[in-house]
């Protein structure tokens, strides 16, 4: 039986999730970075987490070669941020703070949380990438998340 893509994917939006930017660097060191919502924690001991990749984004090669990842929690007001590292064709860090993480890969200033991570393993997943990664380094603020759900970004009710 095939599936509508188009339901499959109104499905799966109305899961509610948190919404990171995957941050990483080449070779040379110029960063690259994409919005994801395919992320989530998988082990405490060892620390892992995993992050989906999609084999079509301008930067996945260099996704699929790097040994490490940043994953940037947003918090709420983030979301022209995340808008800009899911827009294709732009230099997605152009004006964007950031300082350097451990690896020398991206955090993003202002975000609710960081984990820095050295790539594990990588599994085929369809049309994306699945990576592992080992957290080296994690922070977290008292920020509030920034959530996506149906399509659009959504903040939490205020107590």
């Amino acid at each position: 039986m095939a599936i509508d893509p188009r339901e499959l994917r109104n499905v799966f939006g109305a899961f509610a999730t948190g919404v990171t930017i995957i941050t990483t660097k080449d070779a040379t060191g110029k960063p690259f970075g994409l919005t994801a919502n395919s992320y989530t924690s998988l082990s405490l001991d060892p620390p892992l987490v995993l992050v989906c990749v999609d084999k079509k984004v301008d930067c996945y090669a260099c996704f699929d070669q790097s040994k490490v990842f940043v994953v940037n929690i947003l918090s709420e007001g983030q979301d022209q941020l995340s808008t800009r590292f899911a827009t294709k064709g732009i230099e997605k860090f152009e004006g964007v703070a950031v300082k350097q993480g451990s690896f020398g890969v991206p955090l993003l200033d202002g975000a609710l949380g960081y984990l820095e991570c050295k790539v594990t393993n990588g599994y085929e997943g369809g049309d994306h990438t699945i990576y592992v990664g080992e957290v080296q380094t994690a922070s977290v603020s008292d920020s509030r998340p920034l959530l996506f759900f149906k399509g659009k970004y959504q903040k939490l009710p205020q107590n």
